[in-house]
């Protein structure tokens, strides 16, 4: 088993040798959606973040228990603990019941994903299908003392639960800090503090989704589930937990207060979070129409990008920033990353035509093996494992071209670690963008179409005659004009 994966955690700040707790086994659970509109392409940075993170995992021999969740109630508009969820509010806009929105979107979500080519999570549990394990976890965090009953709502004492523990360690933000930034609740709520969160919410009238419980008809909380779901498939202390940048404060820091107040232990070993994904420059937004889905950059149906870029050309863009890193999202950045994900895809077709030579010239195979290992054992530095790629890229290409030679033996481990690399770890798997595509298609006619006025200038005109006619068939018919030859598609 690999020995030298380094990770960044969160919790500490620093960048750590991973060591499962379990030999060759990991349990990971990353936050999933809340399904109540079209997954956004933030939202997709960060599971593709996650999918090379499970991928690189499983290439390393270890046995992966990847959780993923989907929230299909209880999570209240903004985050609030007053309000409508977002699910009932959307129900009633659409006028439609409210699991035909989960059922809607979550079919959204798993077709966005597919077109990434991302490995499904290895259990996928719902908020509502885990009702009564929320409800038991709520009874013992009451029973710990961490929380209280008022009114048929529960809510989580985080000012008792910070005297023996550290509330906001992972966001790094201190108690006296958040009670002096709150405003004061003037009698609207019925939490003690300010920063008290929910468990359990009682139902309003209004509220469409609801369950009985020993506190009366309510739902949960949008932190309870990831707790009860995490501890239930992986137990009380897991390796990697995962989600956005923007999930640290509160919802992961509400996770550890809920499990430590009953575990008295962490419950994560290493914390991760991907960041945020900009777009021209400035913050996604729906309301300011800085925004676009992934079906529209695949479509094209959009007035932010001239043309349509294929999913695999988006992932590509993607992994070419650390998942850490901010990364801004435009026209330029994703033809860049098509013309680089083209060069890469051409490159791997070509490996299985190489012919091989008796000796290798410039090529040090193994040192460039070794450098894409380091690169992924780098907290997992997909950009950095991408240049090496380009290195063989150009390699390839030179190999090709007769200008370097390849043996046997050195080409058999390139085919394998190259194919392993971008199909197996990065999860791309070899099609060429229909913009590259239709360029080659355009060279190839306008050299055939050279070919053949030079055929009629040596009145060869059986050549002529042949090229035209067998472009014929295929639906290409060629006009002769007095200057040019125009092409026209029947």
């Amino acid at each position: 088993m690999n020995s030298s994966l380094t990770i960044y955690n969160s919790l500490s700040g620093k960048t750590e040798l991973f060591k499962s707790i379990s030999p060759n086994k990991v349990g990971m659970y990353v936050c999933g959606p809340t399904v109540y509109n079209n997954v956004h392409l933030g939202n997709c940075r960060t599971f593709i973040s996650f999918d090379l993170i499970y991928r690189y995992l499983i290439h390393l021999g270890y046995k992966v228990r990847y959780v993923r969740n989907i929230t299909d109630v209880g999570h209240l508009e903004y985050d609030e603990d007053q309000g409508e969820d977002r699910i009932s509010k959307k129900a009633r806009s659409e006028s439609i019941e409210p699991m035909e929105v989960v059922q809607k979107y979550t079919i959204d979500f798993h077709k966005t994903l597919s077109k990434f080519n991302l490995f499904p999570p290895s259990i996928e549990p719902t908020a509502t299908g885990h009702i009564i394990d929320q409800i038991e976890l709520i009874k013992k965090i009451i029973d710990a003392g961490y929380a209280y009953e008022i009114n048929n709502s529960v809510y989580f004492d985080v000012l008792k639960f910070n005297k023996k523990h550290k509330y906001g360690k992972l966001s790094g933000r201190n108690i006296e800090d958040l009670m002096h930034n709150t405003r004061d609740l003037d009698g609207v709520s019925d939490k003690k503090n300010p920063q008290d969160f929910a468990l359990w919410k009682k139902a309003e009238l209004i509220h469409i989704m609801k369950w009985p419980s020993p506190w009366g008809e309510g739902f949960p909380g949008w932190h309870l589930e990831c707790s009860a779901m995490s501890s239930k498939y992986l137990g009380d202390k897991f390796d990697i937990h995962g989600g956005g940048m923007d999930l640290k404060f509160p919802h992961h820091e509400c996770e550890i207060a809920q499990s430590e107040s009953i575990n008295k232990v962490s419950p994560v070993k290493y914390w991760v979070h991907a960041n945020m994904l900009t777009l021209n420059g400035k913050k996604m937004s729906k309301s300011t129409g800085n925004n676009i889905l992934p079906g529209e950059i695949f479509s094209g149906k959009n007035k932010i990008f001239k043309k349509p870029f294929k999913p695999e050309v988006v992932k590509f863009f993607i992994m070419q920033a650390h998942y850490r890193s901010v990364l801004d999202i435009s026209e330029d950045a994703l033809n860049a990353s098509e013309k680089g994900y083209n060069k890469l895809m051409s490159a791997l077709k070509l490996l299985d035509n190489i012919n091989p030579s008796k000796k290798d010239t410039s090529f040090n195979f193994d040192d460039w093996n070794k450098k894409c290992y380091s690169a992924l054992n780098d907290d997992f530095n997909s950009p950095v494992l991408i240049a090496n790629l380009f290195d063989a890229v150009k390699f390839i290409n030179s190999v090709n071209n007769n200008l370097d030679n390849i043996s046997a033996a050195t080409l058999i481990k390139l085919k394998t670690s190259f194919k392993a690399f971008v199909n197996d770890i990065l999860g791309l798997y070899g099609n060429l963008s229909s913009s590259y595509d239709e360029k080659k298609l355009k060279d190839i006619l306008n050299i055939l179409i050279e070919l053949r006025n030079s055929s009629r200038k040596n009145k060869d005109f059986e050549t002529s005659d042949k090229i035209r006619n067998e472009l014929n068939k295929i639906g290409v018919k060629l006009e002769d004009n007095t200057d040019e030859t125009e092409i026209r598609l029947n």
